[in-house]
């Protein structure tokens, strides 16, 4: 049987893209907590810390599908190296003011600004898009890429801790700054490949976000963030309260184990099964799997409940984005996608932020109702969705 994942690899150039893309997308997961560590570490607090890695995020949620909407608009070799130039440009101000003591107020406005980096895995979907548009071949591509994002996440964290720490406290989003000058450069070199600009009809003008259906798909996004933030948080907590705080990386390693094997199963998969009703299994599969995290009562347990819990987090996105290829017209697909990747980074914050509250009021176990609550959430947007697209 031919490996579904070794035949994508035939178109040419695609190789070269992904390894380039996979380099330039580490920024996203490197810098945020980069920027926590050496803050923490020079500035002697965690308030000022989490307040500018937050601003950090937060523009990249709004930023992100600004830029994408540009590149859709003038294509990626003319606006991704702008968009690299401002938001790393800004990120070394961040650090350049840190060392300098400069007040703080700097730290905020160029935290803003380095936001403005693009959405580099919207990007190599674009390009995967290009390629295999209408084949069966774009959800293994697709499947590809989520596992990629799910290695980027859980490789980049500790890298840039590791770097501040061991290194200089600069070092984390130094490296991540670097990372994304060479990756970007490298992306942006390979023409053969880059999607092409299609034009723009009168009635699509404006943003997709406006699109009802882009609605659904943001708020099933959110909510599958949520549960990412919430596991992350808890999980911690969780271990603490069980007097092995090691654990913690255990149980998340297990529940990006989970995600990632789902995802490269469902890539190989053939499925006639219509997409609208793919996502409806997918949102009714979701919420049921973060009903046995609320029954977990040790390492062992809880490990077990994150990993089912992560087996649907992979399909369930790579469908939601084959959604998008489906629903987007050609001259908006950078857009709907990087729309669809920030809504999962907005949901990781609110998951985060809310458990915690939870945890400290009422203990490690009360967090993981805001999972069950983005279960709901994922499952009516889902049932929305399959009624609104079938």
């Amino acid at each position: 049987m031919a490996n579904p994942y070794r035949e994508l690899f035939k178109a040419p150039g695609s190789g070269s893209f992904v390894l380039a893309g996979m380099i330039a997308r580490m920024p996203i997961s490197m810098t945020g907590i980069g920027l926590i560590t050496m803050l923490a570490q020079l500035q002697g607090g965690y308030g000022l810390a989490g307040a500018v890695a937050a601003t950090f995020a937060l523009a990249t949620a709004f930023c992100a599908p600004q830029v994408s909407r540009l590149v859709d608009r003038f294509g990626q070799r003319r606006i991704l190296p702008v968009a690299a130039l401002i938001g790393g440009g800004a990120l070394l101000m961040v650090l350049v003011c840190t060392r300098l003591q400069a007040p703080h107020w700097t730290l905020f406005v160029f935290a803003a600004l380095a936001g403005c980096m693009p959405s580099m895995s919207a990007m190599v979907r674009a390009r995967w898009t290009e390629i295999y548009r209408g084949q069966p071949q774009l959800q293994t591509a697709y499947a590809l890429e989520s596992v990629l994002d799910e290695v980027c996440f859980i490789v980049g964290p500790p890298l840039s801790v590791g770097l501040c720490v061991v290194v200089f406290p600069e070092a984390g989003p130094l490296a991540a700054l670097l990372m994304l000058a060479i990756g970007v450069t490298a992306f942006v070199l390979q023409r053969n490949t880059e999607p092409a600009i299609h034009p723009h009809e009168e009635h699509h003008q404006g943003s997709i976000i406006r699109s009802s259906e882009i609605q659904l798909l943001m708020a099933a996004m959110v909510a599958l963030g949520t549960i990412v933030g919430v596991i992350d948080v808890v999980s911690v907590a969780f271990a603490q309260h069980q007097g092995q705080p090691a654990a913690a990386s255990i149980v998340l390693s297990v529940y990006a184990v989970g995600s990632c094997l789902a995802g490269l199963a469902f890539g190989a998969l053939r499925s006639k099964v219509p997409l609208p009703r793919l996502f409806l299994y997918g949102g009714v599969a979701t919420a049921i799997t973060t009903l046995p995290l609320l029954l977990a009562s040790n390492i062992f347990g809880l490990s077990m409940a994150v990993f089912v819990a992560g087996l649907f987090f992979a399909p369930t996105l790579i469908v939601a984005m084959a959604l998008v290829e489906q629903i987007v017209p050609p001259a908006k697909l950078t857009e709907g996608l990087t729309w669809l990747v920030t809504g999962l980074s907005i949901g990781v914050a609110v998951g985060a932020a809310s458990s915690g509250w939870l945890v400290d009021a009422f203990g490690a176990p009360s967090g993981f109702w805001v999972a069950i609550a983005a279960g709901l959430v994922i499952l009516v947007s889902a049932i929305q969705s399959y009624r609104h697209f079938k």
